[in-house]
């Protein structure tokens, strides 16, 4: 045993599991902490962020691509309230970091400490924590900080990963006590969940039956590094396979049994694929109204008439928007691989549905190729992002932030290993992308980072590009500038045919964009503004080169902003719009199949 304060205890640990890196904002609430970080047992790389949310969202893109968690550290009241879309954002797409608060000191709560909410309960944070934390603590004394720090972890790292928050008190910070660190190897189960050996056959026999099958893979694919169980299984047994949002980068898109992504901002290939479907393996994702085109049936889905087998870490998710055939809870990787082992000694002929296949991939590569391969200027969506593809290198990663940028990129941007895409799927939240790209480059310093996103998207944490610089961090930003939330405004105009609050205008409806190019430089950026069609590759070429921190702008034409609709999303129409946008939307709201 040794005599530590509850800050010393957070520190060693932190070190002796294997954290690298903490990122926040040292406020009053977190000082004794922050002090613990600088001793010699304990001293671990602090990057300094300038809103307490990129804390969190660096920490999830880190964990993305390295496969471990970042922590995020921050002081209590609006420091600590200023990381719940941090929080939520890595929560609902299952990923893991670990948030650290401070706390009123325990004999002052109650009594109107600065910034502490108690008109309630008193200390009433941790109850916001609560909604968007896979598993929260309060810590009360010292003594108890070790058992704390190894269940926080425990939790990060087994089953379904998520985001865990402990909120340590001041006086518990500083006060010290006789504690014992535990060794995290004595207090983590060893190994992974295995499926039931009649499930994965009553699985096998399922696809023995398929006529045509299909493979949908989603984020869980790539947190439980099942890409090459996959790939075996698609070969071997001659199946398509989609993707879903966080499920890109889950299977080699130059592969011949790729067919692009479905759901809403789909692909026509990916959506037709899967709609005729007689058969579903889902592995690891959750059937979210975007990925399923709002449960419509023969628009992303057909279940019924098609069967479903939905392999899943969580029990919650199987059967919760679709009947299932066979349901599986079990690791993706070892269910996958078991499915290999039983149907191989099996063989089976597709050439018509192969063939099928290629014909609908022609189709969407010709669709494709016209905004693509586009010279016009301001550009459309998808011009930077052939040009960004032949010129970096194939294991570049790429993050998207929200809106048009993140649809574009999933439909025309090709990866090919897991983790070099990370977009925040389910919470889409704008203000995600800019720190979580620096997180990304934190955990691949030799790949590079390329962060896309739209200018609105951008304007919600541009101060984070100063990361970059103050750390060295070279990641190059892609912004794409049609002045506006042109997703927004696209749907208002779909549904109302008017919009409002959605174009950055001046009082003479001019549009209005700050200097983006000039942004960069007052950073200390390398810093580029593309002023013609035929500057596009040259200067994606130099900010290649130059491994620093980059900062592009490329004038985006807002008419031809964002990626193509091939899905639905249900969104209900206002009753006083009574012209065909009723009828549609009723006709697809009755083919919904999740309830």
């Amino acid at each position: 045993m040794a005599k530590l304060t509850g800050s010393q205890v957070v520190a060693q640990t932190l070190k002796n599991y294997g954290v690298e890196y903490v990122a926040g904002i040292p406020g009053h609430g977190i000082w004794t902490l922050m002090d613990a970080f600088m001793e010699e047992e304990s001293k671990l790389k602090f990057i300094q962020v300038f809103h307490e949310q990129s804390a969190v969202h660096l920490a999830d893109g880190y964990y993305r691509v390295a496969g471990k968690p970042m922590v995020a550290v921050t002081s209590i009241g609006a420091g600590a309230s200023n990381t719940v879309i941090g929080m939520a954002t890595a929560y609902t797409d299952s990923t893991s970091c670990m948030l650290i608060t401070g706390g009123p000191p325990t004999h002052m709560r109650g009594h109107g400490l600065l910034q502490e909410l108690e008109r309630y309960t008193d200390n009433d944070f941790p109850k916001i924590a609560e909604a968007v934390s896979k598993r929260h603590w309060v810590a009360t004394r010292t003594e108890e900080m070790p058992f704390i720090m190894h269940r926080a972890f425990s939790s990060m790292l087994t089953g379904r990963p998520g985001p865990v928050h402990i909120e340590i008190p001041m006086d518990v910070q500083a006060e010290a006590g006789e504690v014992t660190l535990h060794d995290l190897q004595e207090r983590v189960p060893v190994g992974k969940v295995y499926p039931d050996p009649e499930a994965i056959q009553r699985a096998a026999q399922v696809l023995r039956e398929a006529k045509r099958p299909m493979i949908v893979i989603g984020g869980g694919v790539i947190t439980a590094e099942a890409s090459a169980e996959v790939v075996a299984l698609a070969e071997h047994w001659k199946i398509p396979v989609v993707t879903t949002w966080n499920g890109k980068s889950g299977f080699p898109e130059d592969h011949a049994l790729f067919s692009g992504s479905v759901g809403q901002t789909g692909t026509l290939c990916g959506n037709h694929m899967a709609s005729n479907a007689d058969v579903i393996l889902a592995v690891g994702c959750r059937f979210t109204d975007w990925s399923s085109s709002s449960y419509a049936q023969g628009v992303t889905f057909s279940i019924p008439p098609g069967r479903l087998i939905h392999i899943d870490i969580d029990p919650h998710e199987i059967g919760k928007n679709y009947p299932v055939a066979v349901g599986i809870v079990s690791d993706a990787k070892h269910a996958l691989a078991h499915l290999v082992e039983a149907l191989k000694n099996d063989s089976v002929d597709r050439s018509d549905y192969l063939a099928d296949l290629k014909r609908n991939q022609d189709l969407w590569e010709a669709k494709l190729a016209t905004r693509r391969d586009s010279d016009r200027f301001p550009f459309t969506s998808q011009r930077p992002l052939g040009a960004l593809r032949k010129i970096f290198p194939r294991d570049t990663i790429v993050v998207v932030g929200s809106g048009n940028a993140q649809g574009a990129v999933k439909q025309t941007f090709p990866v090919y290993t897991p983790r070099t895409h990370l977009t925040s799927g389910g919470f889409s939240s704008m203000g995600w992308a800019v720190p979580a790209a620096i997180g990304a480059k934190l955990a691949a310093p030799n790949q590079p980072v390329v962060c896309i996103l739209g200018d609105g998207d951008f304007l919600m944490n541009p101060q984070e590009i100063a990361v970059c610089v103050t750390n060295n961090i070279p990641v190059v930003f892609l912004i794409q500038n049609n002045a506006g939330y042109m997703s927004i405004r696209g749907g208002q105009r779909k549904q109302t045919s008017r919009h409002l609050g959605s174009e950055f205008n001046l009082p003479n409806g001019e549009p209005y964009s700050p200097d983006y190019a000039a942004l960069g430089k007052a950073f200390g950026m390398l810093s580029f503004c593309v002023n013609s069609n035929e500057e596009l590759e040259p200067i994606l070429q130099q900010a290649l080169d130059a491994n620093a921190p980059v900062l592009i702008e490329v004038p985006t034409d807002r008419d031809a902003a964002g990626p193509w609709v091939p899905g639905w999303w249900d969104f209900p129409v206002p009753e006083y719009i009574t012209d065909e946008r009723q009828n549609e939307y009723w006709e697809l709201r009755n083919k919904e199949q999740h309830l």
